[in-house]
């Protein structure tokens, strides 16, 4: 049987879940808003600090200094530094991505860049992605970074708290980009070579994704997204589709203005599922270990206002079951170990990395 690649600690509480109960227990602390982590293959976990830190968690639970060789960050308001993700060929090329609020003298843009991990440093680091326009904005900077199975990847990227640009195909605000490795525009996007649109755009009328991770029997994207008052969404994003913001949604304007909903207009996409009160989701697995047996298939959403995990099963693409799983704590992201245990980030000044495992490992 695998052992922990982060050594055992004694359970700090436990949850009881429909599967039943589970242990809680902290990793590691000290963490200034955790954003995003990333399992090396060595069983190391790479951990962002929003402040613009990278670090490496060692086995033995030692946190290394910041990384070198880093982004310059946009640390204001939800910006700084974001996602972290490794390249599928990571063992042969070492590419490390990362997300980032990225400054500039016209406001912030989400960026992408990569860098080489090497001894411990990032080597070679550079931006192949910048949303266009830069925002003079702190908010809904989206930022999560998906792997597909065919040589792209996909970047989700927050309207900036705009409202109306995101329904607006010439910028990238509010939408899912799908990008080659190098952060070109894969060459069969829905709008590539399409006047007054953006060739990197897969889907829009969005509002802001921090939830997003690929279906592990289909292969398809699947996001769960912000919404204002009441109408976060579950969504499976289709090539070329509107899904809606600011025109429909299912809650209402932080004013307390009404919405026409999704279902009033067949022009756009509707959502698989809404939340409301909203969940505010940050961060997203499919489980496909086999340490809790019963959550096998199950997307895991982390969630800030919920102050725990969203576990949904699904039935093709209808819900058939969420739970709520309470830790008590925003969380920010989601992870599943080499072993099959999941870890967590929690959105917290004095924030930690906690670990779910059975009462029985």
């Amino acid at each position: 049987m695998l052992t922990s690649p982060l050594a055992l600690a004694q359970p700090e509480k436990s949850v009881q879940t429909e599967a039943g109960a589970i242990a809680i227990e902290t990793v590691v602390e000290g963490l200034v808003h955790p954003w995003g982590m990333a399992f090396l293959p060595d069983e190391r976990m790479l951990i962002t600090e929003r402040e613009g830190r990278l670090r490496i968690l060692s086995k033995d639970e030692k946190l290394s200094d910041p990384i070198e060789g880093g982004p310059d960050v946009f640390n204001r308001g939800q910006g700084g530094l974001l996602d972290v993700a490794l390249h599928p060929d990571f063992a042969s090329n070492r590419w490390v991505y990362l997300s980032f609020a990225e400054p500039g003298e016209d406001g912030a843009s989400t960026a992408l860049g990569r860098g080489r991990l090497e001894e411990g440093k990032l080597e070679d680091f550079e931006v192949i992605f910048r949303q266009e326009p830069k925002v003079d904005e702190e908010n809904h900077f989206g930022g999560r970074i998906v792997f597909s199975g065919d040589e792209t990847l996909f970047f989700t990227l927050g309207e900036r708290f705009l409202f109306d640009p995101a329904q607006d195909l010439s910028n990238h605000l509010g939408t899912i980009v799908r990008l080659n490795h190098d952060g070109s525009a894969a060459a069969d996007n829905p709008f590539i070579d399409q006047n007054d649109a953006r060739d990197e755009i897969w889907s829009y009328g969005h509002r802001n994704i921090e939830s997003a991770a690929l279906h592990p029997d289909t292969g398809e994207l699947w996001v769960a997204e912000m919404g204002p008052l009441g109408g976060d969404e579950l969504n499976r994003p289709q090539a070329g589709k509107n899904y809606g913001w600011p025109e429909v949604s299912w809650g209402k304007h932080y004013s307390g203005e009404e919405i026409p909903d999704p279902s009033e207009n067949g022009e756009y996409a509707n959502a698989v599922k809404q939340w409301t009160p909203v969940i505010s989701p940050s961060g997203m697995i499919f489980y496909t270990g086999d340490k809790f047996a019963d959550w096998q298939g199950d997307m895991l959403i982390g969630g800030l206002t919920e102050q725990g995990l969203v576990r949904i099963t699904l039935d093709g693409e209808e819900v058939t079951n969420d739970e709520r799983i309470p830790l008590g704590v925003r969380i920010r992201d989601v992870e599943q170990g080499p072993e099959g245990w999941i870890y967590v980030a929690t959105d917290e000044p004095d924030g930690k990395v906690m670990r779910l495992r059975t009462l029985d490992d």
